[in-house]
């Protein structure tokens, strides 16, 4: 595509600015909490009846657990580019009533506005855009909605894997880095539960007899985060403990709960199994371990930084400066990453302050994003 084509989509975009915002209110004043299957598919059938409007054919993924998956198809070809964008966030029933959308100083606030209904407005506009412009992809466009990424996406991973399969690459509409940055890389997630189990006594009268939980405990936690290895990108942190029952009582159990953090798959190979295998320091106790790695880690490669060199070539054509980086924190990009598809995660619009009361959208990013989005399809 010439620059000037480049322009006249960033310009159409632009133009519906407006547009884009007041939908990203509709969009942010609808709840669609992860854990609330009713609300999660009363706003699947809203954003369904949007992507009919703009052209696309829709199928409702139907779950029996978690709210009803979208899938969304857009144009011709043989082969296709997957967009990812999920539909629920981590704010209860009821958040929106109390902290409506507002606009104050170019930003956009409410509950998930950020993460990720601003990039749900995103894709939505940037098809809309160009099926106003007579401009068709060579690749046919599959937009994924899952209802249940916030918590692991435990009924979605499936089907975004099968449909990453099949696809050139992925463009992932979550919110960016911090500054506005694309995400080339995602560290991998594990969840680890750690049950210790020892003997209950009198603290006072029959001490020696106890055997104590919360002394393992200790142990245990000092290891858990002795894994640690900045230098690496590895965390593993105990974020939760629970002991005992009263303070005259040698604690019979204890539980943790684990959070791993890793930025190549090598470093998951080598300390979850540690993780896993955690041994006793007192024989007496016993000790079990579930969990693994829920997200593997998307790591920076060739095929992912080709995909942003492809999205900042856009952008100049556009006049906006695109950097990249990387995140902490997984997506649904982790997983189609690590099956070696081309992955760019971050298109979503630049803001802040996810999965806080104060999150925010810069408005002015929406077209722009949507405008590299909509680039980048047309280019792949």
């Amino acid at each position: 595509m010439s620059s000037d084509l480049h322009k006249q989509i960033l310009q159409s975009l632009r133009n519906k600015q407006d547009e884009m915002v007041g939908t990203l209110e509709e969009l942010t004043n609808l709840d669609s909490p992860s854990t609330d299957k009713a609300l999660t598919d009363r706003f699947a059938s809203v954003l369904a009846e949007k992507w009919k409007a703009a052209g696309a054919s829709v199928h409702t993924l139907e779950q029996e657990k978690y709210g009803n998956h979208l899938r969304v198809e857009w144009g011709g070809g043989e082969t296709q580019v997957l967009l990812l964008c999920h539909m629920d966030t981590v704010w209860s029933a009821g958040e929106t009533a109390k902290r409506p959308f507002k606009v104050e100083n170019g930003k956009g606030f409410g509950p998930g506005a950020y993460d990720m209904k601003g990039g749900i407005v995103e894709a939505l506009y940037a098809v809309k855009t160009l099926s106003e412009l007579g401009l068709t992809p060579k690749h046919r466009v599959v937009i994924l909605h899952n209802s249940d990424e916030e918590i692991g996406s435990l009924s979605s991973r499936p089907i975004i894997e099968e449909e990453a399969k099949k696809s050139k690459a992925v463009l992932v509409l979550e919110p960016s880095a911090q500054g506005g940055s694309l995400k080339t890389w995602r560290k991998g997630v594990g969840m680890f539960e750690v049950t210790i189990k020892g003997r209950a006594a009198h603290a006072g009268a029959d001490y020696t007899k106890g055997i104590s939980a919360v002394q393992e405990a200790a142990h245990q936690i000092l290891y858990l985060h002795g894994l640690t290895d900045l230098d690496e990108g590895t965390t593993v942190n105990v974020g939760i403990v629970r002991a005992g029952t009263r303070s005259n009582v040698v604690a019979e159990e204890a539980h943790l709960r684990v959070d791993l953090r890793v930025k190549t798959q090598e470093a998951a190979n080598w300390v979850v199994p540690k993780i896993l295998g955690l041994k006793p320091v007192d024989p007496r106790v016993n000790i079990t371990v579930k969990g693994d790695l829920n997200r593997p880690p998307m790591e920076r490669n060739q095929r992912n930084l080709a995909l942003f060199q492809l999205a900042r070539a856009i952008g100049q054509n556009m006049g906006i400066d695109l950097t990249e980086s990387g995140t902490g924190g997984g997506s649904d990009g982790n997983f189609t990453s690590a099956l070696g598809i081309p992955t760019l995660d971050g298109l979503g619009p630049v803001g802040d302050d996810a999965h806080s009361p104060g999150e925010y959208v810069f408005l002015s990013s929406l077209p722009e994003r949507a405008a590299v989005l909509a680039g980048l399809m047309m280019e792949i």
